[in-house]
């Protein structure tokens, strides 16, 4: 089920959504295993954009880039529940085995990790539930439409179910 869907001008706008989500992800925390944000969307339809604002919400200073090469960027969050933002770029991944060896399983069950995928549906398989999706649709004049969702189980479901650590 789709939660909601914002239309954005431009990157300035795609940065300034992307900072809220992360905002309040930090004022949430932490869950019972790592918050996983997944990006869906074509090339150059703003996943990368949204990365750069919502490491800005983390409060993260370094720049943020698309880690096609590398895999995995990891950064430290500072004075928060959480310890850990981990940018993830799939894009160059063939399945979702490739993830094995960045340690994915251990990732995933850690309450203190933010992760961000982008390409997250070339690793659909493995990408946990609960999670945040987020599908990236081109518009007219550069505009960008962002569909929220939230996957919990085999479907998909209201935020407000979000499984939290008590």
């Amino acid at each position: 089920m789709e939660l909601f869907k914002l239309s954005s001008q431009n990157h300035r706008e795609t940065r300034k959504i992307a900072r809220i989500l992360s905002k309040e992800i930090l004022r949430s925390g932490p869950w019972d295993g790592a918050v996983i944000v997944g990006l869906v969307g074509d090339l150059g339809s703003g996943k990368t954009v949204f990365a750069q604002g919502f490491a800005e919400g983390l409060g993260i200073k370094n720049s943020v880039k698309s880690p096609t090469f590398v895999l995995v960027k990891n950064f430290k969050i500072l004075r928060s529940k959480f310890k850990t933002f981990s940018h993830i770029d799939a894009y160059r991944l063939k399945n979702a085995g490739e993830s094995r060896p960045l340690g994915w399983s251990d990732w995933v069950r850690d309450s203190k990790k933010i992760i961000l995928v982008e390409w997250a549906d070339r690793i659909k398989k493995i990408m946990p539930s609960p999670r945040i999706e987020i599908k990236f649709e081109i518009k007219p004049k550069e505009k960008r439409m962002l569909n929220f969702f939230v996957i919990k189980g085999n479907g998909k479901t209201n935020i407000k179910n979000k499984k939290r650590k008590k």
